[in-house]
């Protein structure tokens, strides 16, 4: 569920009201009752969790090639 912040027009007070978004807008405030307005987030963004994504991640490893990457491209040159 997204959690949509708001602010009291009267009081300042700002608060956090988790809602789904076919949930109508809250209108008062839990603290004095008046009006409400809904502020506009940035949200969260992306949150990448794990040890980290990595260059050789995605590549397709060469069978003919040790660990070691000067190895790897001798034998990329020698079967062109």
């Amino acid at each position: 569920m997204p959690t949509y912040e708001y602010e009291c027009k009267s009081c300042g007070k700002t608060f956090e009201a988790f809602q789904t978004m076919s949930d109508a807008p809250l209108s008062a405030c839990p603290d004095c009752g008046k009006a409400v307005r809904r502020l506009i987030g940035g949200g969260t963004g992306i949150i990448f969790k794990g040890s980290g994504f990595y260059v050789n991640d995605s590549k397709k490893s060469c069978s003919s090639c040790s660990t070691s990457a000067s190895s790897c491209d001798s034998a990329k040159k020698e079967a062109v």
